[in-house]
């Protein structure tokens, strides 16, 4: 299994980020990974992060605090 972050703005449209396309073995590799750069990817515009199991959604999260 291959987990994934797919970047979108509020509105759902993707982004790219400079940080490239991590590909994790396992769902906490992933998230321990956001959890260190999301403030980069929300630096750079990306309103939501949406995990991705295998391609298919698993969750999506907000990176705006509060």
């Amino acid at each position: 299994m291959v987990w994934t972050w797919r970047y979108e703005k509020a509105d759902g449209s993707a982004v790219t980020s400079s940080l490239g396309q991590e590909e994790f073995a396992g769902q906490g590799d992933a998230e321990t990974w956001i959890g260190e750069t999301w403030k980069q990817l929300a630096e750079e515009g990306v309103d939501t992060a949406v995990l991705l199991e295998d391609g298919a959604k698993v969750y999506a999260m907000s990176l705006h605090e509060g």
